[in-house]
C-alpha cells in the first residue's frame, strides 16, 4: 500500500507493517464458499452490516481500522450471491462469461468452433439428416418396389436442393444389386424426374456419380460398364441432355475412370443402332410393362381422342408413355385408324401435326412411322379398298403441311404387286397356321400339327410351307427359350423341302427391319434359327449362300443374320452349342452332355449287336434329339464292324440312312473321323486299311456317300471329306 500521501498517522503505519511481517507469502487459504446468511444486509455501506468477528477479535470496538474498512473502490470485494465473485476470488464453480473469445493459442482450441457459422453449422446437420433418410428411403423402395410410396416419402423430405444426392445414393446402390433392382431404379427416376426432382438436380447427382467412379470402381468392378449403361438408359428416357457427356467430359481428368465412363456410354451404348430398344429392356425390358401393353395404351388414348378431340390430353398421354423410342407406332396406328375412318382423318392429323411441331414426337419417328405403313399397305389392302391411294394422300397432306420430309420414304406405287398366290388364301392361312402354332407351344403335340398342315395345305403349296415357317419363327422369338426350342424341334420334324424353308428365311430377312421395331435382338435370334436349321440338317450349309444372293444388301440386316449364322456355325464343337442354346429336347429339360451322348449311342449298338431289333435301335436314337451328332453312331458302327468282323451293325446303318436318320452329311463325317483315326486302329486291326477301303466302295454303291469321297493313306481325307 502506498501511504506517501500523507493522510495516514503514524500508529496506522506501525500497525501495518507488522501485519505484513506476520503474514507469510507463500499461504493461500483454500477457496471456501460460505452460503450467504438470510440476514446479510444487502448493502455492504449498511450501518447495520455485522463486523467480521476475526476482525473484531483482535482489535476490538475501539480499533482505528473501524473507519478503514470500507474500500474506497466503487467494486464492491465481497462474495456476491451465490458467495462467489469477490475481489481475489476465483468465482463460482458454474460461472460462464457469454462474452468470453475463443484463444487460439489454447491447446483445446478447434478452428471449425471459430470458422463455421451458426447457419452453415444447421445446414450441415440438415444435410447429414437427409442422406439418412435418402438411404432409408431407397432402400425401402428397393424392398417394396412400390413407386407411389417412394414418391411420398421422398416428397416429405422436403429438401430439393439435396435431390441430386437422392440421385446419386438411388444409382450408386443400384448398381452394386441385380439387374432387377438397376431396373426399378432407371424407372423411379423417369417417374420423380420434373414433378419429384427438377432437372437440374437429376443432372448434377450424375456429375456426381460420374466424378466419383475412380471411388466406386473399388467396391463395383463393374462400374465403368454400370455407370454408362446408366446413363445411357438416362438420356434414352428424356431426364438427362445427350450433351452431358461431352460437357461433363471436358471437366473430368482424361485418365480418371469418369471419363472411360462417358466413352462407354456414348460409343458403347448411344452409337449402336436400334439403341434405344436395346438399352431399354437390357435390365428386363420396362418393368411390368410389355410392348403389347404399351400398343393398347396407344390404341386406347387415339380412341379417346377421336371421341373427345382434347389434343391437349393426349399430348399429356403421349408423353405419360415414357417411350420416346416407340412413338412410330403412335403414327402408325394414328394413320390406320385414319383410314379406316375417314371421318376421323383431320382430327388424327391435326393430332400428328401438333406432336411433331411441339416436338413431341420427332422427325425420325414420324417417317418410320409412316416408312411402316408402306410396307405393311398390302397387308391392309385387304381390308380397305384403294388403301395405297388413301396413304398417298396422307403422305402428301403431311409433306405440304411441313411435318413430314417425304424424300426419306421409300416409294409408294399406286398399283400393288404381282402375286402368285391368292391374297384371301394367303390371308386365310396366316390366321389358321398362327392359331396351330399357338396350340402347339401349348400341346407340343407334332403329330397334331402335321395333321393340322394336311388338312389346310391339301395341295403342299410351297408358298404356303414358306408362309408357315416364317410364321413359326416370327411367334417364337417374341416367345420364351422352351418355345423357340419347340419352333426348331418342329421345324426338323415337318420335312418340308429346303426351297420351302429357305424362302421362308428369306421373307424372315426381308421383315426383319420391322421386326426389329419389336425385337431388338432380331439379328441373333435369326442368325441362331438359322444356324440350328444347318445343325439339325433342314438345311445345307450351301443353302446359306442361297439366301445371302437373295439378301444381297452389305449392311442390310439379312448379311448381319448371314454373317453371324456362319460363325456361329464355325466354332468348336458348334453342334453341340448351338443344339443347347435354347436348352435342347424341345422342353425346359437341358441337353445330353457330349460324354453321356457317348455312352448311349455305344450301349446302343452294343444290344443292337447282340440281337436287338433295327426298330428299337432307331427309336433310341430319336430320343437321344441330337441328330447332328449322329456321324458319331456311324463311327463308332465301322470301328466295331472292323474290329469284331461283324457286319450285323452294318444293317443297322442302312436302315438308319433309308428312313433319313442318318444323312448323307453325317455319313460322310462319320467315315472322315474313321479315317483319321486309321493309325491308331492299325495298333490293334493290322488289315483295317484295306477293310475300310472296302466299306467306303460299299458306302458309295449304297449311295452313302459321294464319288468324290477319297483319303490318302494315312488316313487324312484329301478331297470332300469334312472330318
Amino acid at each position: 500500500m502506498d501511504f506517501s500521501d500523507g493522510f495516514v498517522s503514524k500508529e496506522h503505519r506501525e500497525l501495518h507493517r507488522s501485519a505484513s511481517e506476520s503474514a507469510d507469502p507463500l499461504s493461500v487459504s483454500p477457496l471456501h464458499i460460505s452460503p450467504r446468511s438470510p440476514k446479510s444486509p444487502k448493502s455492504p455501506k449498511s450501518p447495520k452490516s455485522p463486523r467480521s468477528p476475526k476482525m473484531q477479535g483482535k482489535h476490538g470496538k475501539g480499533s482505528p481500522l473501524k473507519q478503514d474498512r470500507h474500500s474506497h473502490s466503487s467494486v464492491d470485494g465481497r462474495p456476491k450471491k451465490g458467495g462467489s465473485g469477490g475481489k481475489g476470488t476465483w468465482g463460482g464453480l458454474l460461472d460462464t462469461d457469454e462474452n468470453d473469445v475463443l484463444d487460439p493459442n489454447d491447446p483445446n482450441f478447434n478452428s471449425s468452433e471459430e470458422c463455421e457459422n451458426p447457419i452453415a453449422k444447421k445446414e450441415r446437420v440438415d444435410f447429414e439428416e437427409y442422406k439418412k433418410k435418402a438411404t432409408i428411403i431407397v432402400e425401402e423402395y428397393f424392398t417394396t418396389d412400390d413407386i407411389t410410396s417412394t414418391a411420398n416419402e421422398f416428397r416429405e423430405l422436403d429438401r430439393p436442393n439435396y435431390s441430386y444426392y437422392f440421385v446419386k445414393k438411388l444409382v450408386s446402390k443400384a448398381m452394386d444389386r441385380h439387374d432387377k433392382e438397376k431396373e426399378m431404379a432407371a424407372v423411379l427416376l423417369s417417374a420423380l424426374y420434373a414433378e419429384f426432382i427438377d432437372p437440374p438436380q437429376v443432372y448434377k447427382g450424375f456429375c456426381k456419380l460420374v466424378e466419383c467412379a475412380d471411388d466406386l470402381i473399388v467396391d463395383i468392378p463393374d462400374t465403368v460398364d454400370v455407370l454408362a449403361l446408366f446413363i445411357a438408359r438416362a438420356v434414352v428416357d428424356d431426364i438427362l441432355p445427350p450433351a452431358f457427356l461431352k460437357k461433363e467430359m471436358n471437366y473430368l481428368p482424361k485418365d480418371s475412370k469418369g471419363v472411360e465412363v462417358l466413352k462407354r456410354a456414348e460409343k458403347g451404348y448411344l452409337a449402336a443402332p436400334l439403341h434405344a430398344e436395346i438399352i431399354e429392356r437390357r435390365w428386363g425390358g420396362s418393368k411390368k410393362r410389355t410392348v403389347e401393353d404399351v400398343k393398347a395404351k396407344i390404341n386406347n388414348l387415339l380412341i379417346e381422342y377421336v371421341v373427345s378431340g382434347d389434343k391437349k390430353e393426349a399430348c399429356r398421354c403421349i408423353k405419360d408413355l415414357k417411350v420416346p423410342f416407340f412413338h412410330h407406332e403412335i403414327v402408325k396406328r394414328a394413320l390406320v385408324m385414319a383410314m379406316e375412318r375417314r371421318q376421323a382423318e383431320g382430327r388424327l392429323l391435326d393430332l400428328l401435326k401438333e406432336a411433331a411441331e411441339e416436338g413431341l414426337i420427332n422427325s425420325s419417328q414420324v417417317s418410320k412411322g409412316f416408312g411402316r405403313m408402306i410396307d405393311y399397305v398390302d397387308d391392309l389392302s385387304l381390308d380397305i379398298p384403294n388403301a395405297r391411294g388413301i396413304l398417298q394422300s396422307l403422305i402428301s397432306k403431311a409433306a405440304s403441311e411441313g411435318w413430314l420430309c417425304a424424300s426419306s420414304l421409300k416409294s409408294l406405287s399406286l398399283e400393288p404387286e404381282k402375286r402368285s398366290l391368292e391374297d384371301s388364301v394367303a390371308r386365310i392361312f396366316k390366321t389358321k397356321a398362327q392359331s396351330i402354332i399357338q396350340e402347339y407351344f401349348l400341346s407340343g403335340d407334332i403329330l397334331e400339327v402335321n395333321s393340322c398342315l394336311e388338312s389346310e395345305n391339301s395341295t403342299y403349296s410351297s408358298e404356303l410351307n414358306a408362309i408357315f415357317v416364317k410364321r413359326l419363327i416370327t411367334l417364337a422369338m417374341d416367345r420364351k427359350n422352351r418355345e423357340k426350342e419347340m419352333a426348331s424341334v418342329l421345324l426338323s420334324s415337318l420335312c418340308f423341302p429346303a426351297d420351302d424353308v429357305v424362302n421362308g428365311f428369306v421373307m424372315l430377312i426381308e421383315s426383319a427391319d420391322d421386326t426389329a421395331l419389336d425385337n431388338p435382338v432380331v439379328v441373333e435370334d435369326l442368325a441362331m434359327f438359322l444356324a440350328r436349321s444347318v445343325v439339325d440338317e433342314v438345311l445345307a450349309p450351301q443353302h446359306l449362300e442361297e439366301i445371302g444372293s437373295q439378301c444381297a444388301a452389305p449392311e442390310s440386316i439379312g448379311s448381319k443374320v448371314l454373317k453371324m449364322a456362319k460363325s456361329l456355325l464355325k466354332a468348336r464343337l458348334s453342334g453341340e452349342r448351338i443344339l443347347r442354346c435354347w436348352g435342347g429336347g424341345g422342353s425346359s429339360r437341358p441337353g445330353w452332355a457330349v460324354e453321356d451322348v457317348k455312352d448311349k449311342i455305344g450301349k446302343l449298338l452294343e444290344e443292337f449287336e447282340s440281337g436287338g431289333g433295327v426298330r428299337e435301335a432307331c427309336r433310341c436314337m430319336k430320343e437321344l434329339g441330337m441328330p447332328f451328332f449322329n456321324h458319331e453312331v456311324v463311327k463308332k458302327a465301322l470301328v466295331a464292324i472292323m474290329e469284331k468282323k461283324n457286319e450285323r451293325l452294318w444293317i443297322l446303318l442302312e436302315e438308319c440312312f433309308g428312313s433319313g436318320l442318318i444323312t448323307m452329311n453325317q455319313m460322310t463325317k462319320g467315315f472322315g473321323r474313321v479315317a483319321e483315326s486309321l493309325e491308331d486302329l492299325a495298333l490293334d486291326v493290322p488289315d483295317v486299311q484295306k477293310q475300310f477301303t472296302r466299306y467306303v466302295e460299299r458306302a458309295k454303291n449304297a449311295g452313302w456317300l459321294d464319288s468324290s469321297f477319297s483319303f490318302s493313306k494315312s488316313g487324312h481325307i484329301t478331297e470332300n471329306g469334312t472330318g
